[in-house]
């Protein structure tokens, strides 16, 4: 299960909103899903899909009308956004769920973010960064939000030689 932080009273909404068991379902099973994958984004909206978070026909996920923006899931309310490429995306994520949030579309919000970052921060863990941001951007970013920290592993990457468990076979000269 992700790290999961609440900031603002999001998890009084989500027990409000009878949501909670949903969103922990959700992100343990995204993160299952997304371990040691390379090719992340087709997977997670696979996986959203599959946890009835994108099956909406009426434009609930998008962000501003007449525009492409849109959340990666909409269900009762409730967004989720996230990126898994960069943990820098916690500013993006945080000010697309406040605009859903201000004009109504959303009462609460998920984001999604790698914990994966470098070794070389002085800013600790991944999880205190996160509090420290989100508390400095408050009133800019004032909805009630959590925050759910992955670790997903690094990706399965093939270098020249091929796959690691794969076997070299020669082919006849005949």
């Amino acid at each position: 299960m992700p790290e999961m932080l609440y900031f603002r009273d999001a998890e009084k909404v989500f027990k409000q909103k009878k949501i909670s068991r949903d969103i922990h379902a959700t992100l343990e099973y995204v993160e299952d899903v997304l371990y040691g994958s390379l090719h992340r984004g087709e997977l997670l909206r696979q996986a959203l899909d599959e946890m009835q978070w994108r099956e909406n026909g009426n434009g609930e996920l998008k962000i501003l009308d007449d525009r492409r923006y849109m959340y990666k899931g909409v269900k009762r309310g409730v967004a989720i956004e996230g990126n898994f490429s960069s943990y820098e995306y916690i500013l993006e994520g945080l000010l697309r769920l406040q605009i859903g949030f201000d004009k109504g579309k959303i009462e609460t919000g998920v984001l999604m973010l790698t914990g994966l970052r470098s070794e070389k921060s002085a800013y600790g863990s991944s999880a205190d960064l996160a509090k420290a941001e989100v508390e400095m951007l408050y009133p800019t970013i004032s909805l009630p939000v959590a925050v759910a920290i992955f670790d997903l592993g690094q990706s399965m990457i093939l270098d020249e030689g091929g796959d690691r468990n794969s076997v070299s076979v020669q082919a006849n000269d005949n």
